[in-house]
């Protein structure tokens, strides 16, 4: 699919994503779209989901094409907005990982980003649901929201904050809910390190739980990993940097278009939604996936 005649262009910028230097601005973007032929629009956001605020209000003012400069949080913001509607989403990855776009193959370099945004070669990709939110790479529940949490109450934007937040992580660990996941006919009973669903088979910094994910087979990945040590939980991080997850008896994959989940005399879930850290409060986790919902630039 292609997309002619483009005249309205929306820029939806976290303006602090990342380092925050990013030169991401209505004068620089003048430079490369010709007033003659394009009508850009570049709005920022200040907190969290005003991206989605200004989505909408970007959806009611006719834009062709909204394009979603950030990371995979704001990307997911923008996004949510633009599931099931004519509108191609656009990326301009500026976050610490980028793993959707990283998947999508859409370059770090903004120039070359912005050429691919004016090519206008359109996707069509598969789109994750957990309860009412939806997610474009992954969500999970365990050990990953947790890191997530504190990644986010740090004040650094790098690599070295995933790991210092994954060993504080660690130190907190506790298994006190046992969960059942159904999954294809099965009900699995678990108390979990880690329950992961993905629609892509990047997380971001080249590190990939599910590396057969693909988000356009109709299918959501999900790794299962039972409970574990400390120690042995180092090394199954050691085996995700090497990527040989598969490795460790404790973790079982599996492919499925619809994941629930359930807790014993609990209706709140920590969770991780593309990166962000969410609380759902919930009696159960429904997750399922809506083929080819989102049309994408890349």
């Amino acid at each position: 699919m292609t997309i002619t005649n483009l005249k309205h262009i929306h820029f939806i910028v976290n303006p602090i994503a990342g380092s925050g230097n990013h030169p991401v601005s209505e004068k620089f973007l003048n430079k490369f779209f010709d007033k003659h032929t394009y009508t850009i629009t570049i709005k920022n956001s200040d907190y969290k989901k005003h991206a989605k605020t200004l989505t909408r209000a970007s959806i009611t003012e006719g834009a062709d094409i909204i394009v979603a400069c950030g990371g995979d949080g704001t990307i997911n913001e923008v996004a949510s907005c633009l599931v099931n509607t004519d509108i191609a989403l656009g990326i301009i990855p500026l976050g610490s990982g980028n793993g959707l776009a990283s998947n999508l193959k859409i370059p770090t370099c903004i120039e070359r980003a912005i050429a691919l945004i004016k090519s206008t070669s359109v996707k069509k990709i598969d789109v994750g649901r957990i309860n009412e939110h939806y997610f474009f790479s992954n969500t999970g529940i365990g050990i990953d929201a947790q890191v997530i949490m504190h990644y986010e109450n740090s004040n650094e934007r790098k690599f070295t904050s995933y790991i210092k937040s994954s060993l504080k992580a660690l130190i907190g660990l506790n298994y006190k809910n046992e969960m059942t996941v159904e999954i294809n006919g099965q009900t699995i009973r678990t108390y979990p390190f880690l329950v992961f669903v993905s629609n892509s088979n990047e997380m971001g910094y080249n590190i990939s739980l599910t590396p057969m994910a693909s988000l356009q087979d109709g299918l959501l990945d999900v790794l299962i990993v039972s409970k574990m040590s400390r120690l042995r939980s180092l090394f199954f991080g050691l085996l995700i940097l090497l990527k040989k997850q598969h490795l460790i008896k404790e973790a079982q994959s599996y492919q499925s278009k619809a994941i629930t989940i359930r807790q014993a005399n609990q209706q709140s879930y920590e969770s991780q939604i593309d990166g962000e850290f969410f609380n759902i409060e919930s009696e159960a986790i429904a997750i399922s996936l809506l083929e080819k919902s989102l049309h994408v630039i890349a």
